[in-house]
């Protein structure tokens, strides 16, 4: 399987989920993206359209851990910055990866950070 193929399928997948999964101001959306090198995460409110907080792998505490713990520190992080905003449930929306690994672990974070999804 080429790249191309492989990043069409993932964009594929991505825009099948995106048509099923909205963000309010009380349940915003999890918004995942994953590269080779670290995770990000966000919380977003789409029918405004702003980003309540998000957490990024190039930040210091996160830049030095391994790929699973990175991911599941994200998690938590992000479901710590989501409380202090006053978000305590979310929507999922996995990005078109598959949920498993580095996906499955930060929502796990997430989940045992306090958000609720």
């Amino acid at each position: 399987m080429s790249a191309v193929a492989k990043q069409a399928g993932r964009l594929r997948r991505r825009r099948r989920v995106r048509a099923k999964v909205h963000g309010t101001a009380e349940r915003p959306r999890i918004s995942v993206f994953r590269s080779n090198r670290g995770i990000n995460a966000q919380l977003i409110d789409d029918d405004s359209g702003h980003t309540i907080c998000a957490v990024n792998w190039t930040e210091a505490e996160l830049r030095d851990l391994k790929p699973l713990e990175q991911a599941d520190k994200v998690g938590k992080l992000l479901a710590d910055r989501a409380t202090k905003s006053g978000v305590t449930s979310a929507v999922f929306d996995r990005g078109g990866h598959l949920y498993h690994g580095r996906v499955k672990a930060l929502a796990e974070g997430a989940r045992e950070g306090g958000l609720s999804f």
